[in-house]
């Protein structure tokens, strides 16, 4: 186990104390200056409109991604988990987008949403409503939101899949029985049995939302625009490290981060209670 202990602790342990040690001081990465100002740091954040503004940005990406790509995932694995057979080809094409690249993804939403793309002339041509998605602030931040459902509903319908592949037959016989529907089956006997899995996505979900970074800074030259409408918690943090020039603030918002991304997980956890299923 030596050398993934060491891979670890020089790449992910090492940084989170030194990260841990920043927070607390004004440094420039450049002349590698440091001047400790305790809890400041967290004073400037707090104070910033930025911050509030990539903490509602991030917040309303968390709350309308991860519940719909969570229950879409859910529907289709339940509808691959049925008799019906599907071609080798078919589900080699759902899982397509699981295999691109984020920035390659970017690239093709940004053609499709742009003021001249395909999606505005459809809509154009249907409704008469010429839409700007792009350089609109109030639907920028959906097109990465609808990007990211599109991306990762493949890769939690395959997971999906595997746990219902997993439930025994003789719950189901048993339900049968007892006079359960269909819908009663999957309400009673599918979705406790899940627990562990469902848990697993939504949490995975939750962090990858959370830390959501490339797909806003491509979408926006890394700016955040337009009017800080996809600035984000980690495009932020970017910002302060390598634009800003101050990496103790930007240590201190990651501390902050991480720090919503492990009460928002330990919440979720509570309230399935994953942990406690089949004992």
């Amino acid at each position: 186990m030596t050398p993934a202990l060491l891979a670890i602790s020089i790449f992910t342990l090492i940084p989170i104390l030194y990260a841990f040690f920043l927070m607390f001081f004004k440094v420039d990465i450049l002349s590698g200056a440091k001047t400790f100002i305790g809890l400041d740091n967290f004073r400037k954040i707090f104070e910033d409109p930025k911050f509030w503004a990539s903490f509602k940005n991030t917040v309303r990406y968390v709350a309308f991604v991860v519940p719909i790509q969570t229950t879409l995932a859910l529907i289709l694995a339940a509808f691959l988990n049925t008799k019906v057979k599907f071609s080798r080809a078919f589900l080699t094409i759902m899982f397509i987008p699981t295999l691109t690249s984020s920035a390659a993804m970017t690239l093709i939403f940004m053609w499709l949403f742009n003021n001249n793309g395909l999606i505005v002339n459809l809509i154009d041509d249907l409704f008469g409503v010429k839409m700007h998605f792009i350089t609109n602030p109030s639907l920028a931040l959906t097109v990465i939101m609808i990007m990211n459902i599109f991306s990762t509903i493949p890769h939690f319908m395959i997971v999906f899949l595997s746990g219902l592949q997993d439930i025994p037959e003789s719950l189901y016989e048993a339900a049968s029985l007892d006079g359960a529907s269909s819908i009663q089956k999957f309400r009673h006997v599918t979705i406790p049995q899940i627990a562990p899995i469902t848990f697993y996505v939504l949490t995975m979900g939750i962090v990858g939302c959370f830390q959501i970074f490339d797909q806003a800074f491509i979408l926006s030259n890394g700016t955040g625009g337009p009017q800080n409408s996809t600035l984000t918690f980690s495009l932020y943090i970017y910002q302060l490290a390598f634009n800003s020039n101050d990496m103790g603030r930007a240590t201190a918002l990651a501390f902050v981060l991480g720090t919503i991304i492990f009460l928002v997980t330990y919440t979720v956890n509570k309230v399935l209670k994953a942990d406690e299923v089949n004992g």
